[in-house]
């Protein structure tokens, strides 16, 4: 499985790599690939957002540069920005892993995972999706596949500016919190390392072997 470093990169810049990626992953011109990145603050609205769910004003997000994209993507509104980890998986859940609750619960499961290697005991909200510490949320996972290859994926709270979830009722809940890895531990948590730790924990839940990448495969630019 290719993981690609890829630094920060605008939200529509990615958003359009991954539809060229998934095209190519279905085509079978690419094997597996997960995109790792942060972006710059943006907001983003799934399929079942609701426009009240975005709390600060048109002329306020303006005012601050943040950009606001409707996806095709499940879920609510979410936040994505600096100190935030996203990664989104291009792989191919044919012939035996087509089971989208499962794939789900895989994405759920590497931030469980990788909070615990920095002694954090993360879990999931029966009804709801992400992973959660107490009733705090730590990360987001919303999914979009096509012939069973997905993309989209998931946003797990390293260092993030908890701040900016202000700007939202995050993922259209309104009586939990958000938190981040740094947050809960009262330290800066380095993202390099939080990523190498992501990506083992994904990688062997699909018995792959981790491959390194600091660019896009498959000819995709950025």
């Amino acid at each position: 499985m290719l993981f690609c470093r890829l630094g920060t990169v605008d939200y529509a810049e990615a958003h359009r790599a991954q539809k060229e990626l998934q095209s190519k992953r279905i085509a079978g011109e690419i094997g597996d690939t997960v995109l790792l990145l942060e972006h710059p603050p943006v907001l983003t609205m799934g399929r079942s957002a609701k426009a009240q769910h975005v709390l600060a004003s048109e002329s306020d997000l303006e005012a601050l540069g943040v950009e606001l994209h409707e996806v095709g993507r499940g879920g609510d509104v979410t936040y994505h920005g600096p100190g935030q980890l996203v990664a989104y998986p291009i792989i191919d859940l044919k012939p035996d892993r087509k089971d989208v609750r499962k794939y789900v619960r895989s994405l759920e499961e590497t931030m469980i995972r990788t909070c615990a290697d920095f002694g954090l005991t993360a879990n999931r909200v029966t009804g709801l999706n992400g992973a959660w510490i107490g009733e705090r949320k730590v990360g987001a996972v919303g999914v979009r596949i096509s012939r069973w290859v997905t993309m989209h994926g998931l946003a797990l709270n390293v260092n993030s500016k908890l701040e900016h979830f202000e700007w939202i009722v995050p993922c259209g809940i309104q009586d939990k919190g958000v938190t981040s890895i740094s947050a809960e531990l009262g330290r800066d948590v380095s993202m390099d390392g939080a990523i190498e730790l992501l990506a083992a924990h994904f990688s062997a839940q699909y018995d792959a072997e981790v491959e390194w990448q600091d660019a896009m495969p498959g000819g995709v630019s950025l």
